[in-house]
């Protein structure tokens, strides 16, 4: 933070004061003089821009020799430019025509201001606004418009998002690895996976990248990243608030206030909350559980110390506090092992009987209570100073995750399993400093440095704990020395661990223009990865005995373990881009490049071999990532987009879980798997062929596959037989061949009296094909494919108040998002269930006026 601060510092004393006669000024306004804030006025051939200010004026300084074009331009607005032989006597006063076809889309991707379909990246853009119309809230609600996204979680720390089926282990967390897809909101990494469950704030655009992006991000990204901006502060006073309310109790309620505080400096704090009642009955508890109890506050300061400079401080605190996450018992297979071991037998022994044989019946009876306490917040300060060409950038930031969790993993109202509970506390300290921008008129691109500090630890310890009924889920043989009373009754482990790590990069990319239709863009990265782990678990409890049998009997169920272990990483990376423009309307491009996911180490227990722990196994070795994709993006029309991409990719050493029949690593252990591959074809389109009409549809076809995985766990159903399997050629977990979305809206102009506005309709459409839920390729882990169907419609006025009426699953399909085994793969599989149909109604309005 100290050196973001002296950095900021000197970045306000050493900026140059431009002046006055060098400037060219005005003020822009729609056709009824309204403001227009935030359009661009940009001088072509420079690659020079100024946003207009919040009073509708504009100030800019020419970096190059008169006669120039200037442009001006902004969303739903056709663009307007101006020749300019020499400097302006008057300044340009201009009134933008209303643009009814759709405009084009700016990104910040390469952290730059640019045209999304001149960029020679596969991105998918969800704007903010169709975020909140669509009741997208989260990531899990996201992915249903953006089909090459995966995400799957049983709880926010056991959370998998993956991009064209890439990015994390599938099934349970391991905290020793790093996630393969970036996830940045503003510029700043979160590392923990648990982001993910989080409400969005005040969001301004999501955009999706596709593929290793190594070169852009200071955080490795393997499989893609998200890239989220939120609304920045403005310098004129808006209030925005929003509340809806449906069925299941569904209430929430969010809002924004910014305005200026000093002629320089301008804040705004926004909050959301959100309240649901579960949607999963209890009969052991007679409670609805699953339900959604979440908080976040976000607050930012813009201080503007001169024209070229920007300092933005960002601070917020997420609280989620749900009786959730619990899983419903899907399915029994049949396994390997004894008769007596087998699920059915186990439970009919012990005089039980589950709820309900149909897991859409949404009943469960555990005994165990579900908690997930999860908080996340934290600290920013950004810099942002124009030099030259380009812009200088600093980025420092902390931010803190604190988890408190309860499950009832044997997923079952028997006392096996009574406590699973891994609390933790995660601290990020991190640090980027980038350049990006014109170097000259045929050279441009990004150079920067990035460190990651991480300190992941529990608190105080994570606890795994029998009941009276465990004997039975883990009596491997017919001893009748299992059925003694209390043996295993209050037996269990603490585990006390703790994870350091550093991640270091220097990173650039450049984009050469070779002519005024070809381009190059190479790129290369350094990474650095070092990680120590401190691993000490101890058990306690059950039987107190001195007699050796019972003694051998508690050590095959839980066992002492400890280990300290440390692993370093460097290499290189990098890709290499063409870019050809045929004409205004087709842009191709081909990229290859190289990446590594970062070396990994196992935090959750080893395995045993002949009562030895096996330490070899702590070390994961890095993933290394060859890639390659071909694309092309085309305007064939005006108002209309369409682009297709080929995507290759072949991983070694590719990092999965293993999880395994031993409860002492309940969680599964890492492991390498020799080599995969993934590859596919996505193609998307949006229109607006009039201009109450829009559409917007992708569709991803993605085939992964373990090309050579001799080592792997044996799926639920082969328990009991062989301990490993090759599943060489066998589906990798979590890809569905075929996913697409398919959207629209139409509007209809409307007049109450001397009121204007419009009535909208609007509807997606998601699907998605089967997949497997299982690491290694199963029988019976299998999730068939289902579609969603969302829809919408309402007024909208033109001082930014509307109310709509929503659904969500609007055909109230019945579907899985996950299949997971229960601790100690007995037979029986849990569900995370898809939500069922949920309706309401929203009303929002937004007061601008320098009056409050």
């Amino acid at each position: 933070m100290k050196l973001n601060l002296l950095f900021a510092a000197f970045l306000v004393f050493a900026v140059h004061s431009v002046t006055a006669q060098d400037q060219i000024t005005g003020s822009i306004t729609d056709p009824t003089g309204k403001v227009i804030p935030d359009a661009m006025v940009a001088i072509k051939s420079a690659k020079q821009f100024t946003l207009v200010d919040e009073s509708g004026n504009f100030s800019i300084t020419p970096e190059i020799e008169y006669p120039f074009k200037i442009t001006i331009s902004a969303v739903g607005f056709e663009t307007f430019e101006i020749q300019l032989s020499n400097k302006p006597t008057a300044p340009i006063v201009l009134a933008l025509e209303e643009d009814n076809l759709l405009s084009e889309i700016v990104i910040t991707a390469r952290r730059r201001q640019e045209e999304i379909q001149a960029v020679p990246i596969p991105i998918s853009v969800v704007s903010g606004a169709l975020v909140e119309d669509a009741q997208a809230f989260n990531v899990n609600r996201l992915k249903e418009l953006v089909p090459s996204v995966q995400l799957y979680s049983s709880n926010p720390r056991n959370t998998t998002l993956n991009i064209r089926g890439l990015g994390s282990t599938f099934g349970l967390t391991n905290d020793g690895i790093d996630p393969g897809v970036g996830f940045y909101i503003d510029g700043v990494y979160y590392a923990r996976p648990a982001v993910t469950s989080l409400d969005f704030i005040d969001v301004e655009q999501i955009e999706v990248l596709r593929g290793p992006q190594g070169t852009l991000f200071g955080k490795n990204t393997t499989a893609g990243a998200f890239n989220i901006t939120t609304k920045r502060p403005r310098f004129q006073n808006e209030l925005t608030l929003e509340s809806s309310m449906g069925n299941y109790g569904f209430v929430q309620t969010r809002g924004s206030l910014t305005g200026p505080i000093t002629e320089k400096l301008a804040g705004r704090v926004s909050f959301t909350g959100t309240k649901r009642d579960g949607l999963i009955y209890n009969t052991n508890t007679q409670k609805f559980t699953n339900d959604l109890n979440n908080l976040g506050i976000r607050g930012q300061l813009l201080y503007l110390p001169s024209e070229k400079t920007e300092i933005l401080i960002a601070g917020d605190f997420t609280r989620q506090r749900p009786d959730g996450y619990a899983q419903v018992v899907a399915g029994v297979v049949q396994t390997q092992r004894a008769d007596f071991r087998q699920f059915g037998s186990i439970i009919n022994d012990l005089g039980y009987s589950l709820p309900s044989a149909n897991p859409f019946d949404r009943l469960i009876d555990h005994d165990t209570p579900w908690r997930s306490g999860n908080d996340m917040g934290g600290v920013s300060v950004n810099v942002d100073s124009k030099i030259g060409g380009g812009t200088l950038t600093s980025t420092t930031a902390w931010r803190y995750w604190n988890w408190d969790p309860s499950n009832d993993r044997d997923f079952t109202g028997l006392q096996a399993l009574t406590l699973s509970q891994a609390p933790s506390k995660h601290d990020q300290v991190s640090q980027e400093i980038r350049y990006a921008g014109d170097f000259n008129s045929k050279l441009s691109g990004v150079v920067g440095v990035y460190s990651l500090w991480q300190d992941l630890r529990s608190t105080p310890f994570h606890s795994e704990e029998s009941g009276m009924h465990q004997w039975r889920f883990v009596q491997n043989n017919q001893n009748p020395l299992w059925e003694t009373p209390g043996l295993l009754e209050g037996y269990g482990i603490r585990t006390r661990n703790s994870l350091k790590s550093f991640s270091g990069a220097v990173f650039g990319q450049l984009d050469w223009k070779v002519t005024e239709k070809f381009s190059v863009l190479p790129g290369l990265r350094w990474n650095y990865d070092q990680k120590s782990v401190f691993f000490q678990r101890t058990s306690y409890g059950g039987l107190q005995t001195d007699d050796p049998e019972l003694i051998a009997l508690k050590n095959s169920v839980y066992n002492d373990q400890e280990f300290e272990a440390e692993v370093v990483e460097s290499n290189f990376s990098g890709q290499l881009t063409l870019a050809y423009k045929v004409n205004n309307k087709v842009n191709t491009f081909g990229t290859y490049s190289t990446s590594f996911k970062p070396v990994g180490i196992n935090l959750g227990g080893l395995p045993r071999e002949n009562g030895r722990t096996m330490t070899e196994l702590a070390r994961i070795e890095p993933e290394f990532v060859s890639h390659y994709e071909f694309g092309i993006k085309t305007t064939p029309a005006r108002g209309t987009t369409v682009n297709l991409v080929l995507h290759n990719t072949d991983i070694t050493n590719f990092q999965t879980l293993v999880q395994t029949p031993d409860l002492s690593v309940n969680r599964g252990y890492l492991a390498n798997a020799e080599r995969v591959n993934v590859k596919g074809v996505e193609l998307d389109a949006t229109t607006k062929f009039h201009k109450n009409v829009s559409v917007f549809g992708a569709i991803a076809f993605t085939d992964g596959r373990y090309i050579e995985f001799t080592n792997a766990p044996v799926p639920l159903e082969e328990v009991g037989g062989e301990s490993f399997k090759d599943v060489s050629g066998g589906r990798l977990p979590g890809i569905s061949k075929w996913a697409g979305s398919l959207g629209g809206e139409w509007t209809k102009d409307l007049k109450f009296k001397n009121t204007e506005g419009k009535f909208f309709f609007a509807s997606e459409i998601f699907y998605r094909s089967e997949f497997s839920s299982s690491p290694s390729p199963s029988a019976y882990l299998n999730i068939d494919g289902y579609a969603l169907v969302n829809a919408r419609m309402g007024l909208r006025f033109p001082n930014g108040t509307s109310l709509f009426l929503w659904s969500r699953n609007l055909t109230d399909s019945q579907y899985f998002e996950q299949l997971l085994p229960g601790a100690g793969n007995a037979g029986h599989f849990a569900a995370v269930l898809g939500d069922p149909r949920t309706y309401g109604f929203s009303v929002r309005f937004k007061i601008a006026d320098e009056s409050f």
